[in-house]
């Protein structure tokens, strides 16, 4: 069995679908696929449905009623792919702002030089962003400088949503506690990562805004992130983590 699988959420994505799902499977390395569609009325969950008897047995689809949030969508990829055995899953998005290409990076990071998880950072090596206006760089960018001023982790991107976790990573992590389900989920559960005293290594992406769909972005997302920190800083007190490796510093 391939031991690695990529989670893509999906809502009124059909412009993207079929093109993100083709490119990843012609890949060098062997991927498989999962979709989680959140119900969407434009006919997402129908192309899918296509292209799985052509991919069968590597393309998958779990389809869930009605827009139930980013991270209960990965929480619900993420133990879907641990109840099957695979050994690496990542998840990206699924309009090409992540390069699909770069999953072998991430790949590499984790399954040859070792690491527990390997984020696609649009900052490690200065600002790479692509047709993005500059208030929402810049918005971004500073986002990550106060999720580390108030939590202490070093990652430079911590909202990146390009990330590949070994499965060790996924079943330490208690994904029933995971509560955030906007951005403030991919803070979340590198913050938890970190405590946890797992090996983190950031693999510098360019990242390119869609240019297809409608961006799923909102002010109530941005304010669950913001807020968030605080609460995940503040409850972490109260936690005991027993450290799977030295913490990073």
């Amino acid at each position: 069995m391939n031991n690695c699988i990529v989670v893509i959420p999906t809502y009124n994505e059909i412009e993207n679908v079929e093109a993100i799902i083709r490119k990843v499977f012609s890949l060098k390395h062997k991927f498989d696929l999962l979709i989680i569609d959140d119900g969407s009325p434009d006919g997402t969950a129908a192309v899918v449905k296509d292209l799985m008897k052509e991919y069968e047995g590597c393309l998958h689809m779990v389809e869930r009623k009605g827009k139930l949030g980013l991270g209960t969508a990965y929480i619900h990829g993420f133990k879907w792919a641990l109840e099957r055995g695979y050994e690496y899953i990542f998840e990206m998005d699924a309009d090409f702002s992540h390069p699909p290409e770069d999953l072998i990076r991430l790949y590499h990071a984790c399954a040859t030089e070792g690491h527990d998880a390997a984020i696609g950072s649009r900052y490690i090596t200065g600002v790479n962003v692509v047709n993005w206006p500059i208030n929402r760089v810049l918005m971004s960018y500073f986002a990550g400088y106060y999720v580390r001023m108030i939590t202490g982790m070093k990652i430079m991107d911590p909202t990146a949503g390009f990330i590949c976790y070994t499965a060790k990573v996924l079943k330490t992590i208690n994904l029933d506690n995971i509560r955030f389900i906007g951005y403030a989920f991919q803070i979340e559960m590198k913050f938890n990562s970190w405590k946890f005293g797992f090996d983190i290594v950031e693999v510098p992406i360019i990242f390119t805004d869609r240019t297809k769909g409608a961006s799923k972005m909102s002010r109530g997302i941005f304010k669950e992130a913001i807020l968030g920190v605080i609460s995940l800083k503040i409850n972490s007190y109260f936690k005991r983590y027993i450290p799977k490796h030295p913490v990073q510093k």
